[in-house]
């Protein structure tokens, strides 16, 4: 079993359900995929790959979600985990929030939906890289 993961965070599950699909195509079993649909759902998948001493290499996060925002999410998350690759997916994000992102939460990429799934994994293949 991997010991190392990649973590998708969108609060529409058919997304969530596209981005594993995608991300598992591209690098088969060599990670484990896990996904959430809120940052406070992430919080928890996070805290049981921890306990587990399962790695997240990379957390690709939806912009725009209820309660809290991925930009901030990120930030939280890169306070917390440094070296985590943290990549936002948006639809809706103006460039003060992307800006925000590259400074606050060491963002490596900005994917703009609809993504071209080969953009997707390119990132995340060069990110890992």
């Amino acid at each position: 079993m991997p010991n190392a993961a990649i973590l998708c965070v969108d609060d529409e599950v058919s997304i969530l359900k596209v981005l594993k699909e995608q991300l598992k195509r591209c690098f088969g079993r060599q990670y484990i995929y896990e996904v959430a649909q809120s940052a406070a759902e992430a919080w928890v998948v996070i805290d049981e790959l921890e306990q587990e001493e399962i790695k997240i290499l990379v957390i690709v996060s939806d912009w725009l979600m209820p309660h809290i925002r991925g930009d901030e999410f990120l930030a939280q998350v890169h306070q917390r985990f440094p070296k985590i690759i943290k990549v936002m997916l948006t639809g809706q994000a103006d460039e003060a929030a992307i800006a925000y992102a590259y400074q606050q939460a060491n963002l490596y990429a900005c994917i703009h939906k609809p993504w071209e799934e080969q953009e997707l994994q390119q990132v995340i293949r060069t990110a890992l890289g």
